[in-house]
């Protein structure tokens, strides 16, 4: 069975002091509320992660995990104020984001840099978290099926079958964050599918089966029920409402 996730991305969010009292509420409130099928990860920001990484100690095994939210295309070296796979594997990372909107955007990353990206993150033995979506003008030009499929193709679907076994899909429809805007379950649907039969197409039907795809665009515990309620949807990739332990853990509690 593919695996439920529920992932809070922090972002550049909250003081170490405050990181650490947040995750510390989220963990308690998943161990007394949730029945732990879940596979719940907290994401916050670099400075953060060894200190969260003591927090959750041998939680892995009730599924609280420890994500980065990017790391380096390069291995070692002179690459000022970069952070390396091997790095984040050594604090304790379990998960990490490559491919996220905001880098996509903001850093100008492109197809070849994220493949390199992804590959060092799966080299290092953790699961990555690759992002996908397309933009409103995307969006309206009615091309973001292709769109996001040349996403995939360009940047993954160069590596083999087996790791694929440590790869999350998360759609993010940019043109619903923070815009006023919002994908309805349907159309956040119709996406999760194709990039469902996308990795079917490429792989056979059997992994593209066991690939947990995740919904990354403004998931809040008011829609979140009806999102997870879809047949693609294995989760969600929260932003702004992980950074409230109660509104995070309500969407944990809607994936169970």
């Amino acid at each position: 069975m593919r695996k439920k996730i529920v992932a809070g991305n922090w972002k550049m969010n909250t003081t170490l002091a405050e990181g650490q009292a947040l995750a510390s509420e989220v963990i308690h409130m998943v161990e007394d509320e949730t029945n732990g099928e879940v596979h719940v990860v907290l994401i916050p920001p670099f400075t953060h992660l060894y200190p969260v990484h003591k927090l959750i100690g041998s939680l892995r095994e009730k599924h609280i995990y420890l994500g980065a939210q990017d790391c380096s295309a390069h291995e070692k070296g002179a690459y000022t104020g970069e952070v390396s796979a091997a790095m984040l594997q050594s604090v304790g990372v379990d998960y990490v984001i490559v491919g996220h909107s905001e880098r996509r955007e903001y850093h100008a990353e492109g197809h070849d840099l994220l493949a390199k990206k992804a590959h060092r993150v799966l080299e290092h033995g953790m699961q990555l978290i690759f992002c996908c979506g397309e933009p409103l003008a995307i969006r309206e030009a009615g091309t973001y099926l292709e769109y996001v499929e040349t996403q995939l193709r360009e940047s993954l679907f160069a590596l083999d079958a087996e790791p694929w076994k440590r790869i999350v899909i998360a759609y993010e429809p940019v043109w619903a964050i923070g815009t006023g805007k919002t994908a309805t379950p349907e159309q956040a649907q119709e996406v999760h599918a194709h990039i469902r039969r996308l990795i079917a197409g490429r792989y056979g039907d059997a992994l593209a089966h066991e690939v947990s795809i995740l919904y990354g665009g403004s998931c809040k515990p008011e829609n979140a029920a009806e999102l997870f309620a879809q047949a693609d949807i294995d989760g969600g990739l929260i932003g702004g409402a992980s950074l409230n332990a109660r509104s995070f853990v309500d969407i944990v509690k809607a994936r169970q």
